[in-house]
């Protein structure tokens, strides 16, 4: 488990080596067609990453962030923290993800082994809008306005040197969303504030990573 522990990420995303010992030796491989309900925002800010990060030179100041409940996935259901910085330069929106985390190990192997996500664990609140890990915090609450709207298009992740389409379809209606966050990273980096963002619910097809 060695190799799946040794991505960069930020500290709230590192995976310890008794969590690492306790993961599954396999989890299905991709592409994992999931059924979701998330609440997204994007917001501004500084780049979270360390200049000795790979993507450190190609973030814009601009943070995706999600809770989002995977009602239906190949490791069953479970619930997810993410936020991730945009990169400039490309033509589809394409996210850097240095912190996300998960209420199942299977998840946790899933990420880490077939997409390089640095996933670690958090404790869930009931309505899923609450995350709590080791040290730190993701408190999330959406006002939805206006009706609902289809929602579709790609979306592309890059970690290491690896990128996954990631497809959505679904509907959602457009929303304030409350962040309020703290951890010796996420503090500084999503902090508290509210922004721009959609309540959704649909089908997302996360692909293998090129």
């Amino acid at each position: 488990m060695d190799s799946l522990a040794d991505l960069e990420c930020l500290p709230e995303s590192r995976l310890p080596a008794a969590l690492a010992a306790q993961l599954p030796a396999s989890t299905p491989g991709p592409p994992w067609d999931c059924r979701v309900r998330a609440v997204v925002w994007v917001q501004k800010g500084p780049s979270p990453l360390p200049s000795s990060f790979r993507y450190a030179g190609r973030i814009r100041a601009v943070t995706v962030g999600a809770v989002v409940d995977y009602l239906e996935s190949p490791v069953g259901p479970y619930r997810e923290v993410f936020a991730g910085p945009l990169l400039r330069g490309t033509v589809l929106p394409v996210v850097h993800v240095p912190f996300i985390a998960v209420d199942s190990l299977p998840s946790v192997h899933g990420g880490r082994a077939h997409w390089s996500l640095p996933k670690a664990i958090a404790t869930f609140s009931d309505d899923g809008r609450t995350a709590t890990g080791d040290g730190w915090s993701v408190a999330v609450t959406a006002t939805e306005r206006g009706p609902r709207l289809p929602l579709r298009g790609p979306l592309v992740n890059a970690q290491k040197e690896q990128r996954a389409v990631i497809s959505l379809r679904g509907r959602g209606r457009l929303a304030r969303v409350r962040v309020e966050a703290t951890g010796l990273v996420l503090g500084g980096w999503l902090g508290s504030g509210t922004h721009h963002g959609v309540v959704a619910e649909g089908r997302m097809l996360v692909q293998a990573p090129r």
